[in-house]
């Protein structure tokens, strides 16, 4: 079975997309940018700044889906600079601690030549 999920809470999808999909026990995440929950606008700044904002609308929408980010398995990190990855990096570990999912990072353009992170995710439940 596969269900659609724009869980309450969450910022608007800023396209034809669905926040999540669960497909059986699976729960895919798509790529979420630094968008202020408050506003509803994209808001940017540093590394840091932005990383957060994408691993709380992240955190948001797993809970939404009634996971945890001690659920997650994957994600995928895109950084506009190389150079930030060991600020981002440091962000990233206050959301996973010990529960460290599988991870792939690199660096890519963005339609959005301001924003600096996108982070999508895959998460497990049984």
């Amino acid at each position: 079975m596969i269900e659609r999920i724009t869980p309450p809470g969450a910022v608007s999808p800023r396209g034809p997309y669905s926040h999540a999909v669960r497909a059986g026990n699976f729960i895919f995440v798509s790529g979420q940018g630094p968008i202020d929950p408050a506003t509803d606008k994209l808001s940017y700044g540093t590394i840091e700044h932005e990383t957060r904002l994408v691993l709380n609308n992240v955190k948001r929408i797993i809970e939404g889906c009634g996971a945890t980010m001690k659920d997650v398995v994957k994600c995928n990190v895109y950084l506009r600079n190389g150079t930030d990855f060991a600020a981002m990096n440091a962000v990233y570990a206050e959301f996973f601690g010990e529960a460290k999912p599988a991870r792939t990072t690199v660096e890519t353009k963005f339609a959005d030549a301001q924003m600096l992170v996108e982070i999508d995710c895959i998460a497990y439940q049984e």
